[in-house]
């Protein structure tokens, strides 16, 4: 079993490997990642957004498996974020490190 960082360095790889496929000529694979990346940083961003918003509703409720549901979401948009900023979670993580001292 793998753990949990070595899971979101794996879902890092995906996200970053359907960038590039986004941003190709060939459309071999047409996965929501690879759309959402065509679609622009606009979009992106906006998605970002939207899933914050479903999250703090869902915050309000006494559902929990829909509350991580959409923190879930509300996390692999943001990663999707940071790469097409060119910008990775270990850089931000390093920030919350240096807040943190």
């Amino acid at each position: 079993m793998i753990s949990n960082l070595e899971f979101l360095q794996q879902l890092t790889g995906i996200i970053k490997q359907r960038h590039q496929m986004a941003q190709g000529d060939e459309e071999k694979l047409d996965s929501y990642v690879a759309r959402l990346f065509r679609k622009g940083m606009n979009k992106v961003a906006q998605k970002v957004g939207e899933e914050a918003v479903e999250l703090v509703i869902e915050a309000k409720d006494n559902d929990d498996e829909l509350f991580k549901n959409e923190a879930a979401d509300l996390l692999f948009h943001l990663m999707i974020l940071l790469e097409a900023k060119g910008m990775s979670l270990e850089e931000i993580i390093e920030v919350l490190e240096r807040r943190h001292q």
